[in-house]
């Protein structure tokens, strides 16, 4: 199984761009789609943005299309969010995902492996 490990969470002001990198461990990625979710304070954890196994095809929740990128490296086992034009709304821990499914869910329930979250804090 895989292990995850999320980094580069913190406090930004809006506008502001934060980069979070999530490293795996026991596996390699290039078997897993992965995914980067959100759990915002007494809300429900959401999905944010997905990078297939295959090909690499991406896919974005539609408040971040423009703004989040999701991009892997399989050669170094981790998988990136880049965000920008950061708002309050996105104040929330972000988690990384992995599931042995070809396609993107965004659905929590289709993902087996989760990291521990890293807390990105967007200020007005």
């Amino acid at each position: 199984q895989v292990q995850l490990v999320e980094s580069g969470g913190g406090l930004v002001q809006t506008g502001g761009s934060l980069m979070l990198s999530c490293a795996a461990s026991g596996r390699t990625i290039s078997r897993y789609t992965m995914g980067w979710f959100r759990q915002a304070p007494g809300a429900e954890r959401e999905f944010v943005a997905g990078t297939a196994r295959n090909y690499g095809t991406t896919y974005y929740v539609d408040s971040a299309k423009g703004r989040f990128t999701i991009s892997r490296d399989n050669a170094k086992n981790t998988v990136y969010l880049q965000m920008n034009s950061l708002n309050s709304e996105d104040t929330a821990i972000y988690y990384c995902a992995a599931r042995l499914g070809a396609g993107i869910s965004y659905a929590k329930g289709e993902y087996s492996y989760w990291g521990q979250g890293t807390q990105v804090t967007v200020s007005s």
